[in-house]
């Protein structure tokens, strides 16, 4: 169980709280990549007397994802709640997402497409929030492609392998600089190192980290 990410602060008043969540699925050959973003004003802000959390927006896209090209195929919203009735009047133009690729270009296409007036604010910031989970979404489905025979890890085994694994990752951030010491570390032949992650886990779990490390490098 994972629990909130923000702790509770007794001591000031909450006068305002966004959900977003995303999740990703695997959808025939394709990935189906749905999110989700809810604003919520505390209980008794509105209302004195109203014991619940009042919600004021909520809506919901859904996007497949064409797989590996990740060339968007299909794209619909839905507007749950909303303040004001044109509000859903907007949703059939989030249909000019298909066609977009979600792996290069996608947070300045969105912003060009659906910014400010030529969209709603809230379903927009949902889908910068959207892009990334898609491209980690890559590697879970060739994790997902491993044997199921205890840890599913393996590191690409050629160059070209490597490259094309890690090239989503390109320019993302500062340590996946092109012209930074991880990248040419890679570019050199090197092993790329364990997630850290994978580490941490494996030790709480007890997995002797020699056996996945030898699979690492294997």
């Amino acid at each position: 169980m994972v629990d909130d990410l923000l702790p509770a602060e007794p001591d000031l008043e909450l006068l305002h709280t966004r959900d977003y969540q995303v999740r990703s699925y695997r959808k025939g050959q394709n990935l189906l990549i749905r999110g989700a973003v809810r604003d919520l004003k505390p209980a008794g802000m509105y209302v004195v007397d109203d014991p619940d959390p009042l919600q004021i927006h909520h809506m919901v896209v859904d996007m497949e994802v064409a797989y590996p090209s990740m060339e968007i195929v299909d794209a619909r919203v839905v507007f749950e709640t909303h303040p004001h009735g044109a509000c859903p009047t907007i949703a059939d133009h989030y249909g000019k997402l298909v066609g977009l690729s979600i792996a290069r270009g996608f947070t300045h296409k969105v912003r060009e497409l659906f910014g400010g007036p030529r969209g709603c604010t809230h379903t927009t910031a949902l889908l910068q929030a959207m892009g990334p989970v898609a491209i980690q979404s890559t590697w879970s489905m060739r994790v997902a492609d491993q044997p199921a025979d205890g840890v599913r890890l393996r590191r690409p085994r050629s160059p070209a392998e490597r490259k094309l694994m890690f090239a989503s990752n390109l320019n993302t951030c500062h340590v996946w600089a092109e012209d930074g010491e991880h990248v040419a570390a890679i570019d050199r032949g090197e092993e790329p190192e364990m997630p850290v992650w994978m580490i941490d886990r494996m030790a709480k779990l007890g997995i002797d980290l020699t056996e996945i490390t030898d699979r690492w490098r294997g």
